[in-house]
């Protein structure tokens, strides 16, 4: 099977955001003063083959862990949806 992951990675709440921090100070710039507490980060997205959804999730797991994030600054999270096989 191929699963399809749409992966986010986030600051930890905890630390500070300097990009965030700019983009509110921005957004009093542009008249937009209800726009606040503002976070940066990433998203990824990915395929993988697997067996079944738990493998696909183990995987997916594995990639964000030992590269996609730096657990000491960032959190994660992701969703999989089956993909079609490709032609």
């Amino acid at each position: 099977m191929i699963y399809h992951a749409e992966i986010t990675i986030m600051p930890l709440k905890a630390l500070l955001d300097p990009q965030g921090k700019a983009i509110t100070a921005s957004m009093k710039n542009l008249d937009l003063p209800e726009i606040d507490n503002v976070r940066v980060g990433k998203h990824i997205s990915l395929d993988v083959k697997a067996k079944d959804r738990e493998d696909a999730e183990r995987k997916v797991d594995t990639a964000c862990k030992k590269l996609l994030a730096n657990p000491i600054m960032e959190y994660y999270t992701f969703n999989l949806t089956e993909s079609a096989m490709p032609a």
